[in-house]
């Protein structure tokens, strides 16, 4: 065998190699991809029935309801547009409540309300995960208090003005 068909030989078995790689990677990926829908997407998209998904917007006013359980929450999620009811087993964050930003993971049922399997709830009065305001601004119904909040904070910082420090 020649030395120009040797490098050759290694050249494709490498591209072979490589190629089998990056399927099988993608191949592991494809289970643990959760895409995220506001509730006008997913009520325009019922493909996800079923699937897991997350779910972005505001707290319905008025919607939250404990079961006699004591465990479920039902809630409304909305993006000021639709909205969706939400079941969800298990212990709510501490943050959550009526008015404030929440994504829900979990999966559309068949009947149209969805099922929870986690709720994440926004960590202050100034945070909107990113998901939920790109749906937001999308929708035309984006509040920007949290934002301008967060401005008005960062804006004297830079300008002459000195932050307390804690020197020795």
């Amino acid at each position: 065998m020649t030395r120009k068909r040797r490098r050759l030989l290694f050249v494709v078995i490498g591209m072979s190699m490589l190629a089998i790689a990056t399927g099988l990677v993608l191949y592991s990926l494809r289970s643990g991809i959760v895409f995220f829908y506001s509730p006008s997407d997913l009520m325009a998209q019922p493909a996800a029935m079923g699937r897991d998904v997350r779910l972005g917007g505001l707290v319905e006013n008025g919607s939250v309801v404990k079961d006699g359980d004591g465990v479920t929450t039902r809630f409304r999620v909305t993006d000021l547009k639709k909205s969706l009811p939400v079941a969800y087993k298990g212990v709510l964050p501490d943050l959550f409540r009526e008015g404030q930003g929440v994504v829900v993971e979990g999966s559309l049922q068949p009947d149209g309300s969805f099922r929870a399997s986690e709720v994440l709830a926004k960590h202050d009065e100034k945070y909107m995960p990113p998901e939920v305001a790109k749906a937001l601004k999308a929708s035309g119904e984006w509040r920007p208090e949290g934002q301008q909040g967060q401005g008005q904070q960062g804006q004297g910082q830079g300008q002459g003005q000195q932050q307390p420090s804690a020197s020795p």
